[in-house]
């Protein structure tokens, strides 16, 4: 007889039948995909979802996008990569407490910031000059996955990479999708704040007394902190949330960051060299779209839309790289 039991997708819709929350998103009653596929004999609709993100190359890239810090030296800070699992261990620890759909919640936190452009928030805020109203790195993850490299994924998965990010007004459809909003928010604060003092932006005496009260040292203590307050108040409240004492607590911690890290004066010549860097190819490639690669271009597209498509998707350094290609004089041409 053998030692291990073959387990199906049937297996796995039943166990969320039986054992999940009320308030979960089953897999067997997923809204869909945009193109009907058959079912998988092995994996429930979340779990292709995931795995099909996992192989993405809008996935890959990650590794050399900037967080917080641009091509930092060490080998230690964090990127979007990092924060991306990062957040994905928060979600699944959230979501299994909370007896959610963690197969759901981890496709949508690793998926959520695919859209993100080079240089992180500061990438984002130069594309904006491009577009009408604000150039949203969640609104380009779903473009991603739908039109550039369109992954069929499922309507669950798309809405909670649309409305992931807390300035999108529209909140997300599921549980889970809310899940991430705080993994994310939760994943960012603990880590920025260790990288801010690794770089020596900031030391542990001048964090804010409210938060070191609530959550106690930085890392691991924060982040188990701050999962016990969503995990403890959603099951008293009924819906995904925060208690409020550790609500202002980290309310306040993201107020500090922007103040002394993200936005510090310090950072104003590199933010506006960037802002140049991006404002330049996507100058140099609205007069030249002829170079962007086919692979990258959309056919049914405006030409606006297909440079900013190009650059929004390139790394950090593949954005510098270009850069020095086409702007820095050549010595020995």
């Amino acid at each position: 007889m053998s030692e291990f039991r073959r387990r199906t997708r049937e297996d796995e819709e039943r166990y969320e039948a039986d054992y999940l929350a009320p308030g979960a998103t089953l897999s067997s009653q997923s809204r869909g995909r945009a193109i009907e596929e058959s079912l998988d004999s092995h994996r429930t609709a979340f779990e292709r979802d995931r795995d099909r993100i996992l192989h993405s190359k809008a996935f890959r890239r990650l590794k050399h996008k900037t967080q917080v810090f641009i091509n930092p030296e060490g080998d230690h800070y964090v990127t979007r990569l990092t924060h991306t699992l990062q957040v994905t261990q928060v979600g699944r620890s959230i979501a299994r407490n909370l007896s959610l759909n963690e197969s759901l919640t981890e496709a949508i936190c690793l998926a959520h910031d695919v859209g993100h452009s080079p240089f992180g928030h500061t990438g984002e805020d130069a594309l904006s000059n491009y577009v009408e109203g604000e150039w949203l790195h969640s609104a380009q993850g779903v473009r991603v996955f739908e039109v550039l490299e369109p992954l069929n994924l499922s309507w669950e998965v798309l809405d909670g990479i649309r409305a992931h990010s807390w300035k999108i007004a529209e909140p997300p459809a599921t549980s889970e999708g809310f899940i991430c909003r705080f993994a994310d928010r939760i994943a960012y604060l603990a880590h920025d704040v260790e990288d801010a003092i690794r770089a020596g932006v900031i030391t542990l005496v001048d964090l804010p007394k409210l938060t070191v009260q609530r959550f106690g040292d930085p890392g691991r203590e924060w982040i188990s902190a701050m999962v016990e307050a969503v995990v403890d108040e959603s099951l008293t409240i009924g819906e995904v949330t925060m208690e409020v004492t550790a609500l202002e607590a980290m309310n306040t911690l993201r107020e500090f960051m922007f103040e002394r890290v993200y936005l510090r004066p310090e950072t104003e010549h590199t933010r506006r060299k960037i802002i140049g860097i991006v404002h330049d190819l996507v100058d140099y490639y609205l007069l030249h779209p002829d170079e962007i690669p086919s692979t990258y271009r959309h056919p049914g597209s405006d030409v606006m839309t297909q440079v900013v498509d190009y650059v929004a998707g390139m790394s950090d350094r593949f954005a510098l790289k270009m850069h020095d290609d086409l702007f820095r004089p050549r010595l020995f041409d």
